[in-house]
């Protein structure tokens, strides 16, 4: 998503922010991403865009991704998924983001899944 679609921050710039007591030090450290990871972040976004090509015509709404921190699975969907890695990508992190309300599991699959379901259709097509 791009900064200028967000809304103003009221308290940008401001020393006295009350949100400064919340981010860690290394939340504050704005190290631009190394090339190689410049290069993963790229392919990424090249390889959701055909897992998203392929997938939502038969009815799948993203990707579901386990998070390590709260042992939750996370559902995503495509345009927020490439908005987030995009912004990772423009600003060497991701904002906070709302989930997906009230989602239906089965609408979602592992990014394994899109991986295997991408190299099944590679390999039909090779075929013929």
């Amino acid at each position: 998503m791009p900064q200028d679609a967000l809304p103003p921050d009221p308290f940008a710039d401001d020393p006295d922010d009350p949100a400064r007591a919340f981010i860690d030090e290394a939340d504050r450290l704005d190290e631009p991403i190394s090339d190689e990871e410049r290069t993963e972040l790229l392919a990424d976004l090249s390889d959701l865009a055909v897992y998203q090509a392929l997938l939502e015509p038969r009815g799948v709404r993203g990707i579901v991704v386990d998070c390590g921190e709260c042992d939750e699975p996370h559902y995503h969907d495509w345009h927020l998924l490439r908005a987030s890695l995009e912004q990772l990508l423009a600003d060497g992190r991701m904002r906070p983001h709302e989930p997906a309300f009230d989602p239906n599991p089965g609408d979602y699959v592992s990014w394994d899944y899109c991986r295997g379901f991408a190299d099944g259709v590679t390999a039909n097509e090779s075929a013929y």
